[in-house]
């Protein structure tokens, strides 16, 4: 091969005989230009001529020059930045590349040189590897498109077209992934069926050669072809008896018998490449989806609060999508702020926002993902400056929005549909988790706060100085919080705010400000406060209108809230940070909280029995913070028994279709031996005891793989009742059989549900067998159904009751594990409840047990309506 300094030489020695301004040696690959050798032209001027050779319009016509092999020239726009007035195109004849030379004219004598130059270029050395065969060490194993891009240059270089094509098979489909000198048609699909010409190439793995005078013209599958195209061939790429891909070629003159039989020759060496090429390209794919969301699970699994979980996520997605533009929207519970996290020069920040006119509520509402090719097109969002492009995923938990992920990338389009589906992956096990993190971040600051309070009413209880509510008050919010600068300032009867309590760090130099300024009370935020009666949080103070600033303090952040009883202020509770994003949701309603308690201590002299109220309406609200924790670690124990559900589910996808071949093989030919081996064969019972349990784990199979498919499913409004007598009506017969009584309550008002009918009765029928085994000497199976109303939300409650042989301490922890049976000598799986604990699961439920071992069990299902 002539070494790059070679080809650096033959141009510029070139340039300096035709006083040429510049030149540039450019090969297309993949669709772009790239240029491999330069002569006077800067890094900036490079990059100017980059982007003219890929613009559409240019890169076509640069294309006609390389079909046509002839030389061209045009004219720059006057504001191009190259320095002249024309360039020259002089293509390599053999080869994707050309020369291409600025100049402001060239003489004969001029062009005379540069196409000996040219063809001087055309004649180098190459040394090819086999095209056909995947480069390892340049990814082109790893790269589809590029490596397609390759072979079809070598049809290019064979046949030397107009333009072409080549196409993979997707189902029915011919998908186009690379193309020759047609821009328009990379990323076309060609439905088979639908068009004659692929039909036949489908129904006859034959290649096709259609004249323009020939009938069959007008079915050609491409409409871009230009007036003077003459002929097109497709030639099919088959493997076998398969059909995985063709490529099209057309030109100006017909293909000659020899150059057709040689382009059959490489369409026959192609085809295993192109197969071979898929595979790699498809298992790069799936080798990328584990090695991101085993990082995943690695990274996000061990983080122990909400902070670590979004610092470890951005750290993950930065790495897969090369991007340090992430941005996570979190609303509160409430819907009043919105949490926004956002790395910036490496760094994991957050603030908080006023949810109600953030542009970003939209995109959570609709909670669908959204692909941005060109930021600059899209409304509402603000994008970083530098941004082209962005991947906005929501976080969906049980069916609604709890945040949206915002991915940004300097180049336009830069995410694909396989971006897309990671997301979707990575985010549908995360949105759970961060749901989790922020609710105990939240739970765990409402219970500081409560401590905070019930601190706050043991000391100030009985004290009817309100100096000291106030001073109290503020010293334990700058202990408990750890806040810079914590004041209570409490009206007097002159509306004057004479009354104070000062806490924190910085409160001797706010009181000192105080004595010789003073403060008023119609200005600042506390003067906002004290006019609306309206609690404020100011992330950042340089941003606000209402902020004033006080001598030798300066605040990055303030929490203010008012202190009243019913329409009447009797003052606010001022919280500051010098740091700006101190204060979080949290800290907002601990301080409401804390102003409602200050407001029954000051309000009036009965205020012990008012306190007195207080502290029973926290006891109740401590025991609903321990429900809701209880409820917050029996989710986290739903979530655990999920993910197992679904690993489990893959593995016994995995065994089931792995024994499902050999298992029939067994039971096939033992059925064929036993109908040719006598009655009285001295084998015979051996092998009817082998086809016997060949059956036994062909059903064992089946079962497995009902497990493994459990997901499938179609839901509509169903009336529970009618389910559960649908089954009643099938195992009646059985009931009866076993010698069990059957007692029925079903309520008349129940409300219907959202479910799928076939998967009710799966759960409903492996109930009733699990009662019916658990009483072998015949009992009592007693189902009945009801409306039930449990921490504020409506259910409908069905149980199944039986006075059989129950179910052990030991054995009741483990009955919803996968494979766990207590039925193992009479062929149970001990996949029966685990299906129907991710069935209902999956439909928003639960399913709750209770049981002793001798005196019968009762299942529980509850169903939201």
């Amino acid at each position: 091969m002539a070494s790059e300094n070679g080809v650096v030489t033959q141009i510029k020695e070139a340039a300096l005989l035709t006083n040429a301004g510049w030149v540039a040696l450019a090969e297309r690959v993949g669709g772009n230009w790239i240029l491999l050798a330069t002569h006077q032209l800067t890094r900036n001027r490079q990059e100017i001529l980059s982007r003219l050779l890929d613009k559409p319009s240019v890169d076509a016509w640069l294309c006609g020059a390389l079909s046509g092999g002839h030389s061209r020239s045009s004219a720059l726009p006057n504001d191009s930045g190259l320095g002249t007035k024309r360039f020259h195109i002089y293509p390599v004849m053999g080869l994707s590349q050309a020369i291409i030379v600025g100049s402001t004219q060239q003489t004969y004598e001029a062009q005379r040189i540069w196409r000996l130059t040219a063809s001087l270029l055309a004649k180098r050395s190459v040394h090819v590897q086999d095209p056909f065969l995947p480069d390892l060490q340049a990814d082109l194993a790893y790269d589809l498109p590029l490596a397609l891009d390759r072979i079809l240059g070598v049809f290019v270089h064979a046949a030397n077209p107009q333009g072409g094509w080549i196409a993979i098979r997707k189902g029915e489909e011919l998908d186009i992934q690379s193309e020759w000198n047609d821009p328009k048609g990379k990323g076309r699909t060609l439905a088979i069926d639908s068009n004659p010409i692929l039909r036949k190439i489908k129904r006859t793995k034959a290649d096709v050669l259609i004249k323009r005078q020939q009938q069959e013209w007008g079915d050609i599958p491409e409409p871009m072809m230009k007036a003077g195209t003459e002929t097109w061939a497709c030639l099919p790429f088959v493997v076998g008896q398969r059909l995985i891909g063709a490529i099209a070629l057309w030109r100006q003159r017909k293909f000659e018998p020899e150059e057709w039989k040689d382009l059959r020759s490489l369409a026959d060496q192609a085809a295993p490449a192109v197969e071979m090429l898929m595979t790699f390209s498809e298992m790069a794919g799936h080798l990328r989806r584990l090695a991101v969301l085993n990082d995943f699970i690695l990274t996000v699994s061990s983080a122990q609060n909400l902070d670590q979980i979004v610092s470890r996520v951005f750290g993950l997605m930065a790495r897969a999508f090369g991007t340090e533009v992430i941005t996570l929207y979190l609303p509160t519970s409430d819907k009043r702020l919105l949490r926004q996290y956002q790395t910036h020069q490496g760094k994991v920040t957050s603030q908080s926002f006023d949810a109600e006119n953030h542009p970003v509520k939209k995109a959570i509402a609709e909670g669908r993902i959204q692909r941005l090719g060109d930021v600059s097109k899209s409304d509402g969002i603000a994008f970083q400056k530098d941004s082209r492009s962005a991947l906005l995923v929501p976080l969906l938990y049980r069916g609604q929005a709890v945040g949206l992920f915002s991915i940004e990338n300097e180049r336009t389009d830069a995410f694909s549909e396989f971006d897309e589906h990671l997301m979707l992956v990575i985010t549908s096990h995360l949105a759970g988790l961060i749901e989790y993190g922020r609710l105990r971040e939240e739970a765990e600051g409402r219970a500081r706060s409560l401590g905070l309070i019930h601190e706050v009413v043991q000391q100030v209880i009985g004290l009817m100085d309100k100096k000291q509510v106030t001073q109290i008050t503020a010293d334990l919010l700058a202990q408990y919080f750890r806040y810079e600068l914590a004041a209570v300032f409490l009206l007097d009867d002159d509306r004057k705010m004479s009354i104070k309590g000062i806490g924190g760090t910085y409160a001797d130099v706010f009181r000192k400000s105080l004595r010789s300024d003073g403060i008023d009370s119609g200005s600042g935020i506390i003067g906002y406060v004290l006019s609306k009666g309206e609690s404020i949080l100011v992330n950042d103070t340089s941003d606000s209108i209402h902020y004033k600033a006080i001598a030798g303090w300066d605040a990055g952040s303030e929490l203010c809230v008012a202190i009243h009883e019913g329409n009447s202020i009797l003052g606010v509770v001022d919280i500051e940070s010098s740091l700006k994003d101190a204060f979080s949701h949290n800290d907002l309603v601990a301080m409401e909280s804390l102003a409602g308690i200050l407001a029954s201590v000051i309000s009036s002299a009965t205020q012990y029995q008012k306190l007195q109220d207080t502290v029973q309406q926290l006891r109740v609200t401590q025991i609903e913070l321990n429900q809701r924790m209880e409820a917050l670690q029996a989710a986290e124990n739903r979530l655990v028994q999920a993910a197992k559900l679904a690993a489990v589910g893959e593995m016994a996808a995995g065994i089931a279709h792995e024994l499902n071949n050999p298992l029939t093989t067994v039971t096939g030919f033992s059925e064929l031996l036993l109908d040719d081996m006598p009655a009285n064969s001295n084998n015979r019972t051996e092998l009817e005891m082998v086809l016997r349990e060949a059956r036994r784990a062909s059903e064992v199979v089946r079962r497995l793989l009902d497990f493994s498919r459990q997901g499938e499913r179609t839901r509509t409004s169903a009336d529970l009742n009618e389910i559960i007598e649908d089954v009643i009506a099938l195992t009646r017969h059985l009931i009866r059989t076993n010698g069990v009584t059957l007692e029925i309550s079903l309520s008349n008002d129940l409300p219907w549900i959202s479910a799928d009918r076939n998967q009710m009765k799966q759960v409903i029928l492996n109930l009733i067998h699990n009662a019916l085994q658990a009483m072998p000497e015949g009992g009592k199976l007693g189902i009945l159904t009801q409306a039930q109303i449990r921490q504020g939300r409506n259910w409908v409650v069905l149980q199944v009751i039986d006075n059989g042989i129950g179910i052990s301490s030991e054995d009741k922890e483990k009955i919803f594990e996968p494979f766990f049976t207590t039925k193992s000598g009479q062929g149970g799986t001990g996949l029966g409840l685990s299906v129907s604990y991710g069935i209902i699961t999956d439909h928003g439920g639960t399913i709750e047990v209770e049981s002793e071992a001798g005196k019968g069990s009762t299942f529980s299902i509850l169903l939201p309506t």
